[in-house]
C-alpha cells in the first residue's frame, strides 16, 4: 500500500513539472498606463516600452493585455481649480487601479508618477515610471533610487555635463535665456540650469508664462536683458497648438539672429542645437525593468533608476545656415542631424 501510495506521489509531481512550463505560458499579463495629457514624446517612450515587453517575450493580444488611460489637460485654460481636477483624476485612477491589481503599473510623466504611485504600491502592485526629468520630483528617495515597490527611466541628465556641450558650442556665451511654464519638468529643469551655469561662467534669465500666453513678447524682454541664446527645457508647452511656440522662437531667432538650443529631443523649429535623453531610448530601458519584474526575476525596489549613459547631440544644419552660424568642428564631430 504504503509504495503504491509513493508511486502515486511520484506521478503526481512528475505531472505538475511538466504541466508548470505550459501553465507559465498560458498566464495573461496585465499593466496598466497611466499619463497626463497625449503628446508626442510620451507616445515615444510608450511605444518604445511596449515594443521592448515584446521582445521579452510579453506580447499585447497575445499574453499581455494592457489598459492605457490618458487624462485629458486642457493646458492652454489650466488654472487652479483645471489643476486640482486633474490631480483628483490622478488619486481616482490610482485607486481603481489599486482595486483591479494588474501585475504591473507603468505611469508615464512626472505628474502621474508622482500622485499615484502611493496608492498603487500601498496595494502591492509594483509600478514602472517613464518619461520622468527629476525622479526626485516624482517622489523618489533620489536620482538612482525610487524607493520601495517601484522603480522606473528618467530623461534626467546631467545638466553640467549638458551645459558643458552648450558652451563648447557657443565659447562666448554668457547669458542664457529660458522661457518656461509651470510644467513640473521644466521648473525642475530650470532650477537645475540656474544653479550650475555659474561654474561654467553662464548665468541663467528665467521667466514664467501661462501655457496659452504667446512666446514672442517674453522672447523680447528677455533679450533686453542682455539673453544672447535661448534654451528650450523639457516643458509641454512648447509641444502645444502645433509647437506655435517654437515657431515663434524660430521666427524671433531670424530676426535678432540670437541661437536657441534645446534640452528636448523633439524637433524644435527654431533650435540649432539640440542636447539630451531621447524619449524612446528612455521606454525601453523602462520595458527592461518591467520585464524583469514580470519574469520575477527582481523586485522594483531592487532595480536602480536607469537613465540614458550618453547624452545625445543633434545639429540643425539647415538654421545653422539661416543664421549664418559656424559651430565648433570639434563638435560636429560628436553631433548628428536632426533630420
Amino acid at each position: 500500500m504504503k509504495k503504491c501510495l509513493v508511486i502515486a506521489a511520484c506521478i503526481l509531481s512528475m505531472t505538475a513539472v511538466l504541466w508548470a512550463p505550459s501553465l507559465a505560458e498560458d498566464k495573461k499579463f496585465r499593466i496598466e498606463v497611466l499619463q497626463v495629457t497625449n503628446i508626442e514624446p510620451y507616445q515615444k517612450s510608450y511605444s518604445a516600452f511596449i515594443a521592448e515587453l515584446a521582445r521579452n517575450g510579453f506580447v499585447q493580444g497575445k499574453n499581455l493585455e494592457i489598459r492605457r488611460k490618458i487624462i485629458g489637460f486642457d493646458m492652454e485654460k489650466a488654472n487652479l481649480w483645471s489643476r486640482v481636477g486633474v490631480l483628483m483624476q490622478i488619486k481616482g485612477e490610482a485607486m481603481r487601479i489599486a482595486d483591479v491589481k494588474p501585475d504591473l503599473v507603468l505611469t508615464i510623466g512626472t505628474p502621474s508618477t508622482k500622485h499615484a504611485k502611493d496608492k498603487v504600491i500601498g496595494a502591492g502592485i509594483p509600478l514602472v515610471f517613464t518619461a520622468v526629468a527629476i525622479p526626485t520630483a516624482a517622489g523618489c528617495k533620489s536620482q538612482t533610487q525610487a524607493g520601495p515597490g517601484f522603480t522606473g527611466s528618467t530623461l534626467y541628465m546631467s545638466m553640467k555635463d549638458a551645459l558643458k556641450i552648450v558652451k563648447l558650442a557657443f565659447p562666448k556665451l554668457k547669458t542664457i535665456g529660458i522661457v518656461h511654464s509651470d510644467d513640473e519638468n521644466g521648473i525642475a529643469h530650470v532650477e537645475e540650469a540656474k544653479k550650475v551655469a555659474p561654474t561654467l561662467g553662464m548665468t541663467v534669465i528665467s521667466k514664467e508664462i501661462d501655457k496659452n500666453s504667446k512666446l514672442t513678447p517674453v522672447l523680447g524682454e528677455l533679450q533686453k536683458q542682455g539673453v544672447e541664446a535661448f534654451a528650450v527645457p523639457l516643458d509641454t508647452y512648447y509641444g502645444l497648438r502645433n509647437y506655435e511656440a517654437c515657431h515663434e522662437l524660430e521666427k524671433f531667432s531670424m530676426q535678432t539672429k540670437i541661437p536657441a538650443f534645446s534640452f528636448a529631443l523633439m524637433k524644435v523649429p527654431g533650435a540649432l542645437l539640440y542636447v539630451g535623453s531621447d524619449f524612446g531610448e528612455i521606454g525601453t530601458l523602462s520595458g527592461q525593468q518591467a520585464a524583469k519584474i514580470l519574469k520575477g526575476e527582481a523586485k522594483p525596489e531592487a532595480l536602480p533608476i536607469l537613465k540614458q549613459e550618453d547624452l545625445r547631440i543633434l545639429v540643425d544644419t539647415k538654421m545653422m545656415k539661416a543664421l549664418n552660424w559656424q559651430l565648433p568642428m570639434d563638435l560636429l564631430r560628436l553631433a548628428k542631424s536632426v533630420e
